[in-house]
This record gives structure tokens, sequence and C-alpha cells, in this order.
């Protein structure tokens, strides 16, 4: 089925480490290679059409191959690429941005997830004048020395992920607890205020989405909004998944939540590289050349990526109330025709989901936290991946610990062809 994928991935090993460019692409005997896409569908280079259920790790909400965004790109195209001195859509994005986003009185435009929340962090210290951080178990925030400690995504799969490599003072300087446990959040904060060198930030995905799908518990956002206000620790919401895709203003409106810096990437471009720093006036001062925090980038406000991510909040600002409750309404569907299924083969999963988000689990009990999605059954989750995508022409992202997305271009026939084949691949996973 994908015997030319085969062969170039075997090229690709001798010149790529790993034959791949991030290790989330990598699965067993080896991933396929993809010629195009269009809408909620991506081509192989072997001739399969796939409904796609990965969508770019969430990136891609308006659906690949946008006509609207492509024409406005080709349009900017023919006028330059890429300058490094300001543009006028620079501004108009960013002012944008403060409309939609609670809490953001300004904007800085980078390119990566991973730089934003780098220099989130960076931020936080500077503006606090300390130095510990603290983030929650299989919490994603970027490959980097300060996060990876218990982190989200690939490298969960990773056995003692960086060990011997991390940097002692980065271990030392970050403190990672359970997700939706609020007495250990309160009790972390409250050993370390007998420390010199107390805790400068919280970073969180208000919705981990690199542990499979974890929700937040009741009020858990808001007990963590109101402790970091009373000990004077900055907030950071890395939203770079749920940003523009849980909601038009991301998880912040969703929840009704102001952090004091909010992180974006991913679905604000539509998968064109760009995203974002915000938070209030006096953080966000600290930034080189009016502050000391001195960030930095050739292709930070791109030309290319501005002007698809204008054009993305531009059709996601007039459609608001269609877009958003259409794809929720997809999400439910697909996840109670899963269930249903599940029930009827006396197939015991767990399946979260939240508005175009949803993760099955293979496990009797709910998933609330990072532990509990290490205790589901992998083996049936791969083998679920396998059927679906081998027997059922349906790519779902090939590890237990992403998240399925939903774009506004699945449609009915999407639905229906999805679930005929879940109900196959769980058949198979049952008789294993």
């Amino acid at each position: 089925m994908f015997d030319k994928s085969k062969v170039l991935f075997e090229k690709a090993c001798k010149i790529i480490p790993g034959g791949v460019n991030s290790p989330v692409r990598y699965f067993k005997p080896h991933p396929f290679f993809v010629e195009s896409g269009n809408g909620s569908k991506i081509f192989t280079q072997d001739g399969n059409t796939l409904i796609d259920y990965c969508m770019g790790y969430g990136a891609v909400f308006l659906g690949h191959n946008n006509k609207d965004i492509a024409l406005e790109v080709k349009n900017q195209i023919d006028k330059g690429n890429l300058f490094c001195i300001p543009t006028e859509k620079e501004i108009e994005l960013a002012e944008q941005c403060t409309k939609i986003i609670p809490g953001a009185e300004m904007v800085r435009i980078t390119t990566t997830g991973a730089e934003a929340t780098m220099h989130a962090i960076r931020l936080a210290r500077a503006f606090t004048k300390k130095k510990k951080i603290i983030k929650f178990d299989g919490g994603y925030h970027g490959a980097f020395d300060d996060v990876i400690d218990k982190a989200g995504s690939g490298a969960i799969e990773i056995e003692n992920v960086e060990d011997g490599i991390l940097l002692d003072e980065s271990i030392k300087k970050t403190l990672t607890i359970p997700f939706n446990d609020i007495e250990i959040l309160e009790a972390t904060i409250e050993k370390d205020k007998s420390n010199e060198d107390s805790i400068a930030c919280i970073i969180i995905e208000p919705i981990l989405a690199n542990s499979g799908l974890i929700l937040p518990e009741k009020d858990y956002l808001n007990k963590i909004r109101k402790i970091t206000k009373d000990n004077n620790i900055v907030l950071i919401f890395d939203e770079v998944v749920t940003g523009f895709r849980l909601s038009l203003g991301g998880a912040s409106e969703f929840f009704g939540i102001k952090a004091d810096i909010t992180t974006f990437a991913k679905a604000l471009g539509n998968g064109y590289p760009i995203s974002l720093i915000t938070g209030k006036k006096e953080i966000m001062s600290q930034l080189a050349p009016i502050g000391k925090v001195y960030q930095a980038s050739t292709y930070a406000g791109n030309p290319l990526s501005v002007t698809a991510s204008l054009k993305t909040l531009e059709i996601l600002s007039k459609n608001k109330n269609i877009i958003y409750p259409k794809v929720s309404k997809t999400c439910d569907r697909i996840v109670n025709g899963i269930k249903d299924i599940a029930q009827d083969k006396k197939i015991e999963i767990a399946v979260n989901s939240i508005s175009s988000m949803f993760q099955v689990f293979f496990t009797k009990k709910l998933v609330k936290n990072y532990q509990d999605a290490k205790m589901s059954n992998i083996n049936k989750f791969n083998e679920l991946f396998k059927a679906l995508l081998y027997n059922g022409g349906i790519f779902i992202p090939p590890s237990q610990y992403e998240t399925c997305f939903i774009s506004n271009n699945h449609e009915e026939e999407d639905i229906e062809k999805t679930l005929e084949s879940y109900d196959k691949a769980l058949t198979k996973v049952k008789n294993l």
C-alpha cells in the first residue's frame, strides 16, 4: 500500500537522522510520504487518499490548500517574501489580535511555538526578577531545557529523554507537578516561599493536547489564576494548540480567564509558520528594543505568514458563528459514534473531547492526567492506528499522546467513512 513511501524512507534515513525532521512523524514500519492535500484529505506519494485527522497537528483548521488564503499569499509573493524591515501588515495583525485575544495589550510576532514559549518564560523572569518555573506533567511547550522534563508529545515515548544532557541549572529551576491537582500546586508554591530564588511563572496548556487530550477539571484554571495573582506569579497560557481553534479567542475566551502572557501558533496561520507572544503591556515592554529581554528573528513577521494569518483571522471572525458550532458538532458526532461502537462491541475505552479535538484511550477509567494516559493500553492504540490507516483510509496522529483534530472541511461523507473505519478497526483490536 505504501511501497513508494518505503523506498523514500530508506533514502531519507541515509541523510536525515531517523528519516524524519520531527520525531512525531515517525511510526513503524515507516511513515508514508505526502504529495498534496486538499480540504480534509491528504494524498500520498503512493496514490492513496486519506481522511486527515492530524491536520498539521492542529494547525490546519481551515483545511488543506485553502483557496482564499492561498490567493492572498500568492499576491504577496509577487511583492516579495522577506524584507527584515517592518511592514504595515504586521501592525494590522497585531491590532486584530489585541481585539480578539483577552488580555493581549501588546503583541510580538515570532515564528514557532517553541520560540514563543521560550521567550515568554524569559519575559516572566525579567519582569519578576525570579528564576523558577512551574510546568505540568505531560505538558509540551517545545524542545528546550526549561520545559522538556516530563514533557508530552513524542518526548513521552523516549525513555529518560534528555538524560545526561540537560543543564543542572535548568533541572533545578523547573518544578514539574501533576495536572488537575490544585493541592499539589498550592503545596509546591508554599514550600518554595522560603527560598530566596522563588517562582517566576506557571506555564500551562489550558487543555493538555500533548498527552492525548486531557481537560481541566471544573474551576481548576480559575483557581490557578487566583493563586498566581495572590503570589505575584506570572501566569502563562500556552495556546499554541488551542488558540483560534477552541474559540476565536482561544481557551482564554472559552474559559473566561485572562493570563498575564499567552502564546499562539498553529491555527493562526492555517499551516504557515507563525507564532505570537501576547500579554500585559508592563510585561511585554521588557522586550528589546525598549526593554532588556533580547529576542530577535530573521523570519519574525515575514510577509507570507502574516498575510496568511490576516486572511485566516478574517475568515474566522466573519464566520465564527458558523465554523465553531460546525466543527464542535462534527466532533460530537464522531466521538458519540465511536463510543456507541465500542459499547456494542464491549470494548473498554475512554474518549476525551472538546470543540474540534478528541482522543481515544483504551482504559476503563477516566483520563484526567498524564499518569492516567500512560496507564492506557498503548498496544491496542497502535493497532487501532494501523487498522485505520492501512484498512480504513483514515490518518490519525500515530501516537497515543497526540490529539485528533477536526477541520472546517470535514463533511458528512467524512464522518460516515470515519465511523465505518472505526467500526472495522475496533473489531480488529477486540480480536487481538
